[in-house]
C-alpha cells in the first residue's frame, strides 16, 4: 500500500546530498555581481562566464579539446540531443543498449535508428552500419550495462568518423563517478572535429538544476545555434551564472569528491551483500556510475520484477532498455540504483533486493 517503498531506480542522485549552502553562496554572489545584460532576453549560446568555466573544467576533469566557443548550453542531454537530431535526421548507429526516451527523441526527429551490439567491452565499434553517419555513444559507462569502451574501440570509432565525415555524439552522463580508477578521458579528446561532446548535472549535481552542454565540432556551432533560436528555450541565465560560479570557487569539485566516497561506500555495501548472500548471481557495470546490473538466467526477469514490487523496490528490468529494432534477443537482469535510497533505508534496501533475488 502507497507504493514502493524503496527506490532502486537507476539514474537519481542521492536527494538529500545536494550541497544547498554552497550552491546558496554560489547563486548570491552570481546575482549580486551578474551584469545587467544577464536580465535581458540572453544569448543562446549560454552565459561566456559558464562556457568559460566549462571550458576549463571539462578539459581538466574529462579531457575534451574546446574554448568556451564551441560550447552551447542546453537545458539537459535530452534538449541537446533534440537539437542534432533535428540537425542530422537520417541514419544514426546506436548501442543497442539504452534509454528508450532516447531511442524516442531520434524516433520523433525521423532518424532511422542501427543497433549496434554491445558486450564487456562497450559497443562494438568495429560494426557501424555503412549508411551511418552519426553515432550515440556512452563510452565511459556504457548505459545501462556499464562497460568501458576499450580504447581499440575508441580508436575505431575516430577511425569511422574521420574515413566517413561521420559524427560521435558522446553522451557522458555519469563519466565522473569512477571508482576502481582514474576517469577516462573523453573520446571528443581524441577528434573534436568528429565529435560532440554532451554533458549535464542530472547525475552530477541533481536532476532539479536544468543545465546541460555540447561541446562543438567548429562547423556545427552555427547550425545549433540557428537551431536553438528556431526550436528550443534558453536555459536561466541566473542558473548559469550560479553553475559557474560553483565551479570557478571549487564548490563542484569539493562536490563530486564527496559524493565519489559516498557511491562508492554504497556500492561496495551492495556488492558485498550479494556476493556473500547470492554468489550466483553476477553483477556487473559497478566499476562506476550510480547504479549495478544483476545477470539473470532467461526467463526470469519478469518473475524477479513481480517479486520486487511486491518486496516494496521500485527498479528496472535489463530487458526495457534493449532497443526494439536489435536483432539480438534481450539479455536479462535486474537494473538497481544506489544512490537515491535515503542513508537509514539503504540496508533495509539491500536485505529486500537480496531476498527477491534469492526467490
Amino acid at each position: 500500500p502507497g507504493g514502493p517503498r524503496h527506490d532502486l531506480l537507476q539514474g537519481k542522485p542521492d536527494p538529500a546530498a545536494f550541497p544547498r549552502a554552497a550552491w546558496s553562496t554560489s547563486a548570491r554572489r552570481a546575482l549580486a555581481q551578474a551584469p545587467t545584460e544577464a536580465f535581458g532576453p540572453g544569448d543562446p549560446r549560454g552565459r561566456p562566464e559558464l562556457r568559460r568555466a566549462l571550458a576549463a573544467y571539462l578539459s581538466r576533469a574529462r579531457g575534451v579539446r574546446t574554448g568556451p566557443e564551441n560550447i552551447v548550453v542546453c537545458s539537459g542531454f535530452a534538449n541537446g540531443l533534440r537539437l542534432l537530431a533535428s540537425l542530422r535526421p537520417r541514419h544514426w548507429a546506436v548501442e543497442e543498449y539504452g534509454l528508450p526516451f532516447h531511442h524516442g527523441i531520434l524516433d520523433a526527429a525521423g532518424v532511422r535508428p542501427h543497433p549496434v551490439p554491445v558486450d564487456e567491452d562497450g559497443a562494438r565499434t568495429d560494426l557501424v552500419p555503412v549508411r551511418a553517419r552519426t553515432l550515440l555513444l556512452t563510452p565511459a559507462h556504457q548505459f545501462p550495462t556499464g562497460a568501458r569502451l576499450l580504447p581499440a574501440r575508441r580508436a575505431e570509432a575516430v577511425e569511422w568518423a574521420r574515413a566517413t565525415g561521420g559524427l560521435i555524439v558522446e553522451d557522458d552522463y555519469d563519466g565522473e563517478f569512477r571508482y576502481d580508477r582514474k576517469p577516462v578521458g573523453a573520446v571528443q579528446g581524441l577528434a573534436p572535429g568528429n565529435a560532440v561532446y554532451a554533458g549535464s548535472l542530472s547525475k552530477s549535481l541533481s536532476p532539479a538544476v536544468r543545465l546541460g552542454w555540447l561541446v562543438l565540432p567548429d562547423d556545427l556551432v552555427g547550425q545549433v545555434l540557428t537551431a536553438k533560436g528556431q526550436r528550443e528555450s534558453w536555459a536561466s541565465a541566473l542558473d548559469q551564472l550560479a553553475l559557474a560560479d560553483f565551479i570557478e570557487c571549487g564548490a563542484y569539485d569539493r562536490h563530486i569528491r564527496r559524493m565519489r566516497q559516498r557511491y562508492r561506500a554504497r556500492r561496495d555495501r551492495l556488492a558485498e551483500a550479494l556476493a556473500a548472500r547470492v554468489p550466483e548471481v553476477g553483477v556487473t557495470g559497478i566499476s562506476a556510475g550510480l547504479h549495478a546490473v544483476l545477470e539473470l538466467p532467461p526467463g526470469t526477469e519478469q518473475a524477479a520484477l513481480a517479486a520486487a514490487r511486491t518486496a516494496g523496490l521500485s527498479l528496472d528490468g535489463l530487458s526495457s532498455y534493449h532497443h526494439p529494432s536489435a536483432p539480438a534477443p534481450a539479455r536479462e537482469g535486474l537494473v538497481v540504483g544506489y544512490a537515491a535510497p535515503p542513508e537509514a533505508a539503504f540496508g533495509r534496501a539491500v536485505e529486500a533486493l537480496v531476498g527477491v533475488v534469492r526467490g
